[in-house]
């Protein structure tokens, strides 16, 4: 018997989370200028795209972390 507090499925989407958080701080990253304005700073995929990829991720990972087992 495994005495492994989590089973396979819970890491498959807690891996699966990961990847969302890592993909959703890539969106909302970019150039920066440091001299003069950049308004592409407020568009539309760093502003709300980025932000709910990384919220599903996070839901995901407490997801993964609290799905049971099946005996």
């Amino acid at each position: 018997m495994n005495n492994s507090p989590l089973s396979k499925i819970n890491y498959i989407v807690i891996a699966i989370s990961i990847l969302l958080i890592v993909v959703g701080f890539c969106l909302m990253g970019g150039s920066s200028t440091e001299i003069e304005f950049n308004p592409d700073v407020f568009s539309f995929r760093r502003i709300t795209v980025a932000p709910i990829v990384c919220m599903v991720g996070f839901i995901g990972m407490i997801a993964g972390i609290m799905i049971r087992r099946r005996k």
